[in-house]
This record gives C-alpha cells, structure tokens and sequence, in this order.
C-alpha cells in the first residue's frame, strides 16, 4: 500500500520530465545533424594542395551507373555543393595539372534504431518502480543518406583523404539541401588537424 501511495504522491515535475524526455527522442529522430568520420594519410602536407580537378569518369555498368551523356540531380547536386565547399577552403578548381583529383559516391538505405529504453506505455523506461515491468524494445525504421568524398594525389596516384557522411533523409534520393547539408558537414573535417596537415 505505502508503495502505490509513493508511486501516486511522485512530484509533479517527474512527469515534466518524462515528456520532455519523450519530445527530446523524438526531436533527436528528425534532427538534421550529420554523422560524419574521416582518415587520412599522416604522411600527406595537405596544405600544399592548391588545385582540384574531378576523378576521370569510369566506365559505368550495365545495371549501376547513370546512362553516358547526362548527370543525375544527384550528382549535379553533390557537384556544386563539392565545389562550393572547395571554393570556400581557398581550392582552385582547374582543367588540367591538378593538386588532387575529388571523386565521391553516394546512397540511401533502409535502416533501424532501435530503442532499449522503452516500455510500450508511452513513456520511457526508467527502470525503477511498476513501470519497468513492461519494457521492450521497439525498432524504428528510417533511410539513411551516405556520401563518401575521397581526395586522390594526383601525382601519386594515391587516396590522400577519405571523409564519410551520413544523416537521415526523407527520400529514397537526397534532396538538394541534404546534400549540401551532408556535404558541408563531411567537408567541416577537411584539411585534418594534424601536424603534418599544417606544416
């Protein structure tokens, strides 16, 4: 009895805080943050890349590629966000002779969170008292937009930098401000903050 008495009496403010706790999950699922993550060669002066140049096009296959003769929206889209985040960071884009050549990819998957700290009543799980009887841990399906921009010495022939992004999209393509989103953020970690990255 004196524990239904305590459960019922718990302040006010408890429940505050479990529906801001609630409006803050559901505000992390639809934010626009990017993960991102880079490696790079330590060997590499990366400051003195001045010049740019697009990685010569590959033949595309039969079942892959986009047809020969015409771009995607995709890739005029990553295209002049590349270049304009490249523009920014003092990079000259040039037609021959270039410091580095910037090849890229991208695509949209299915994926999964999944929420441990839940238990099926509308409120999250905060492992004490009844409410914790019931937990479980539903599964919430979302597409994710991955861009992967390399940076290719151009006289070594030799990946010099490789930065990775990724954030939920609400396509199965990425839209224009995706990807300048995601572009931005991927590029954020470029030129790496390392001694050699400086000298």
């Amino acid at each position: 009895m004196k524990f239904i008495t305590r459960l019922f009496a718990r302040p006010a403010a408890l429940v505050a805080i479990g529906f801001s706790l609630i409006l803050g999950v559901t505000g992390c699922a639809t934010s626009s943050r990017v993960g991102v993550t880079s490696d790079f060669d330590h060997s590499v002066n990366f400051r003195a890349y001045k010049t740019w140049a697009w990685y010569p096009q590959q033949a595309v296959d039969a079942e892959g590629g986009p047809a020969k003769g015409y771009e995607s929206f995709l890739d005029q889209r990553l295209q002049a966000a590349v270049e304009r985040e490249l523009s920014a960071k003092g990079l000259t884009r040039v037609d021959k002779a270039p410091d580095l050549y910037i090849a890229y990819s991208a695509k949209v998957e299915e994926k999964q969170q999944v929420s441990p700290y839940y238990n099926g009543l509308g409120y999250p799980y905060y492992g004490y008292g009844y409410y914790g009887r019931g937990a479980y841990t539903p599964v919430t399906q979302y597409k994710a937009g991955t861009v992967i921009i390399d940076f290719v010495d151009a006289k070594r022939k030799e990946l010099a930098w490789r930065g990775t992004g990724q954030a939920q999209v609400d396509n199965q393509s990425i839209s224009e401000e995706e990807v300048h989103r995601i572009v931005n953020g991927i590029l954020g970690n470029y030129p790496p903050n390392d001694a050699n990255a400086r000298r």
